[in-house]
């Protein structure tokens, strides 16, 4: 998977030759293809991998919303230490805005399932009185995951130089000072 990832971040889906993962890897291209049939399973499987390895940085539903604004910190400060997969997932999440792009589909999905998540955290904290009732959860879901993916964007375009776990940090408490009740 890294060097599948490492020839996304460079190239980009489009532009990216599985035959070059294939040869990085020491694969013939018959071989990889063995294992992903085409440059789209590849692509997936590694969109897969990532969100899996975050996926078990998220608490349970059960989690109050304070720990689980927590923990997309921690996601942040865990993608600070994967930036070619966090090149390579920036780069396909804006190609697939094309309607024929082969994970076109895949972030679409991710994209209603991850502002669902968060909105639900919001609503429960809503529900339990810890959240400010009048807050628009929904919208709110929307703020968070633009600060995300702009963050992430800004600290690529820096060569990794901002502290973007540490600015998302300080957006989060101030979100989390602006709606506790």
């Amino acid at each position: 998977m890294k060097a599948a990832v490492r020839v996304f971040s460079q190239s980009g889906y489009q532009n990216a030759a599985i035959a070059t993962v294939a040869a990085e890897v020491g694969l013939t291209l018959p071989g990889l293809l063995h294992y992903f049939p085409s440059k789209t399973d590849l692509l997936l499987a590694v969109l897969e991998e990532r969100d899996a390895v975050t996926a078990d940085m998220l608490p349970k539903e059960s989690a109050d919303w304070r720990t689980f604004l927590g923990s997309l910190v921690d996601i942040v400060r865990y993608n600070e230490t994967i930036p070619g997969v966090i090149r390579a997932f920036a780069l396909l999440s804006v190609e697939s805005l094309s309607t024929d792009h082969p994970a076109a589909s895949w972030f679409t999905d991710r994209s209603a399932k991850t502002h669902a998540m968060i909105a639900r955290a919001l609503r429960s904290g809503q529900a339990e009185g810890t959240f400010d009732p009048a807050a628009d959860a929904g919208a709110l879901a929307f703020e968070i995951i633009a600060m995300m993916d702009g963050l992430q964007e800004q600290w690529l375009r820096s060569g990794e130089t901002i502290d973007m776990a540490g600015i998302f940090e300080t957006y989060i408490n101030r979100l989390a000072a602006r709606y506790s009740r």
